[in-house]
């Protein structure tokens, strides 16, 4: 694989993860009555429905929050505080291609690649030289720039929360076949995750299972979704409601223009076009 086409690549593969766990949070719950065992707090009496419905009206409604995905089907993880301003601060990575630590102050944004980054991105000893160079330094840019614009789309809260909120509800079209198989959405037993009592409630259909763990104390706010089909798995997991973005930035002498990266990786196409 060339640099030209690493260089390309790299936002997309490293976002890739992130887009297929949005996907899976517009499940479209349908309406089913579950067990009322102890410990539910109030979601004792009310509906695996009425329950998911709380639970999203909580994820739509959130200002900020703390944002984990992983999956099988890539290795792609995010670790990212994000609000509805586009801020956010975290960390994406990409399993062997690399880490980068994540900073967006409006259009602002300030990535800090690790070693691994840099010699997936740079050929031969290229990748080592620039990792050792700018080790501990953030390269800083606007989301005018191609590279950091793609990066940065992970942390947009509002549009994760457009895809868990799913399309709105319409009538099939006239002729339009039924669905094949009704999906079915029970209440599990409450059950603890880091820490909160959550309740499961888990749909499945065509095979595949979803499960949303919802807060019980508090508000009712999906803490974990897990999603399995295919032998597949993936996870998001939600927390940190409401708390703010840091809006601490890198100073400027830990920071160098994203230019570096960029006119490293003309060097390097430009030798192997040579």
């Amino acid at each position: 694989m060339t640099s030209r086409r690493r260089a390309a690549t790299a936002p997309a593969a490293l976002t890739c993860g992130a887009a297929l766990l949005v996907g899976l949070t517009g499940t479209g719950f349908a309406a089913a009555a579950g067990n009322s065992d102890g410990g539910e707090g109030d979601l004792a009496h009310k509906s695996a429905q009425q329950i998911s419905d709380d639970a999203l009206h909580q994820l739509v409604g959130a200002q900020s929050m703390r944002l984990r995905t992983r999956t099988s089907v890539d290795p792609t993880q995010l670790d990212l505080t994000l609000d509805r301003a586009g801020n956010c601060t975290g960390a994406v990575s990409k399993g062997s291609l690399g880490r980068v630590e994540l900073v967006k102050r409006g259009n602002q944004i300030w990535m800090k690649p690790d070693a691994a980054f840099w010699k997936s991105q740079l050929p031969g000893s290229k990748g080592a030289e620039a990792a050792a160079k700018y080790k501990d330094t953030y390269l800083h840019g606007t989301t005018r720039d191609a590279f950091l614009r793609g990066l940065s789309e992970a942390c947009d809260l509002k549009a994760f929360q457009k895809s868990a909120a799913g399309p709105d509800e319409e009538q099939p079209p006239s002729g339009a076949p039924s669905p094949s198989v009704t999906p079915t959405l029970t209440k599990g037993r409450p059950t603890t995750h880091e820490g909160a009592r959550v309740l499961p409630v888990v749909k499945k259909a065509d095979g595949a299972i979803q499960t949303l763990y919802v807060a019980i104390e508090g508000k009712h706010y999906p803490l974990k979704l897990t999603a399995e089909a295919d032998h597949e798995t993936a996870t998001i997991l939600m927390s940190n409601y409401g708390t703010p973005v840091s809006a601490t930035t890198p100073s400027p002498d830990r920071t160098a223009d994203i230019s570096a990266l960029e006119d490293l990786m003309r060097g390097s196409q430009e030798s192997e076009s040579a």
